[in-house]
């Protein structure tokens, strides 16, 4: 079977090496001039940092399967993230836990105390929230919600968390230790070298062809008795019902001598300041060591026709138009939609790893029983 493959990030790469190893011939195209998609990491010239070109990826993860897989290809270095924040003025830990709490209020409680204290704050009048504000409020009330949730979602979804859905905040990361890990899984880690240099020993094998700076045209899809998209869900139909909505991310980089804020993460909590949060990436690799820094001001905005769309906003009027894409998607044949972008998700990357593995195992099943392969190996909705 000859399999095209649009997109060299990880479900691409993924699903394109499976195949590949199964004796089918793979051919890979991504419009950028690098593998790895919104992975992608490279040294900084001047001050000799390793890079994550579109943000901090943090490699974090319960599934053994996944963790193995990546292993396969690099040397994962042992991390634990950790991210603070300032609010007026005042820096405070992340997730929210004790310590945080306690900064918050002036006040030193033990868990069982704080406990009660928090739980005497929530505003219990609302039964079942419909939206971010009154999930946040039913479960930490008011004065914790202004301080860490209200200014940074809004600038982060570019609405009032009152207009985004109660799903966004699916459960309260609210912590009553002074645990201040960021994630809790039984693996996290970054790679000694970046992930760039993976994600090109997942694609290293003689049956995939990988074309770089080229763009794919569904007109090609003849070229193959296969296609696998991980780009855009609406941009194989040639956004013939509309685009959907994607929130896109602008850095400003800035280069100091020396340790610039002692952290990697400074999320700024106050919607006066106009950027989410300062990325320090010397941080993410503190087997590393560097006189100079680099850092970068994140500022979060709506997405248009030309930009890298990084978050889902998936709001009403989006999931009515995503169920139509679904829709068109699930009458196409010899396509099958992965990824982030190709089931319009947001995906850490060990889920986007597992969920090319599972793909790449259907497609191996469907393609040895003689049957049609699904548009979709996971639902989209």
């Amino acid at each position: 079977m000859r399999v095209g493959i649009v997109g060299a990030g990880f479900s691409g790469a993924v699903v394109g090496r499976e195949l590949a190893e199964a004796g089918h011939e793979v051919v890979i195209y991504d419009a950028r001039d690098h593998v790895a998609g919104n992975c992608h990491t490279a040294r900084d010239e001047d001050t000799g940092v390793m890079v994550h070109e579109y943000g901090p990826h943090i490699f974090h993860t319960d599934i053994e399967r996944v963790w193995e897989y990546v292993n396969r290809f690099g040397e994962m270095m042992p991390y634990n993230h950790k991210v603070k924040t300032t609010v007026d003025g005042k820096v405070y830990s992340l997730p929210i836990n004790l310590l945080t709490i306690n900064q918050l209020f002036e006040k030193a409680m033990n868990p069982t105390e704080a406990r009660e204290f928090v739980a005497g704050l929530a505003e219990t009048d609302v039964d079942e929230p419909e939206t971010f504000e009154e999930q946040a409020l039913k479960f930490v009330g008011r004065r914790i919600y202004e301080a860490f949730f209200y200014g940074y979602t809004r600038k982060q979804w570019g609405v009032e968390p009152s207009q985004l859905p109660a799903s966004i905040l699916k459960r309260l990361p609210l912590r009553f230790n002074y645990e201040d890990s960021y994630f809790n899984h039984p693996y996290q880690a970054i790679p000694r070298n970046g992930y760039t240099p993976i994600v090109e020993a997942i694609l290293d094998h003689p049956g995939i062809e990988l074309h770089l700076l080229t763009r794919f045209d569904v007109a090609q899809r003849g070229d193959f008795d296969h296609v696998i998209w991980s780009g855009p869900l609406d941009g194989w139909f040639g956004f013939a019902e509309g685009r959907l909505g994607y929130r896109t991310l602008d850095f400003e980089p800035s280069r100091h001598d020396g340790d610039f804020q002692g952290t990697p993460v400074m999320n700024y909590g106050n919607y006066e300041v106009p950027y989410t949060r300062i990325t320090e990436h010397k941080h993410f690799a503190p087997w590393e060591s560097h006189e100079r820094t680099i850092v970068f001001h994140e500022y979060s905005r709506e997405a248009e026709a030309d930009d890298i769309p990084y978050y889902p906003i998936r709001l009403t009027d989006d999931h009515e138009l995503l169920d139509r894409y679904i829709e068109l998607a699930e009458k196409e044949e010899n396509v099958t939609f992965v990824g982030r972008l190709g089931t319009y998700r947001y995906l850490d990357m060990d889920r986007t790893i597992d969920e090319a593995l599972t793909a790449a195992e259907g497609i191996l099943t469907a393609v040895a029983d003689g049957n049609p392969i699904p548009s979709f190996f996971v639902d989209p909705h």
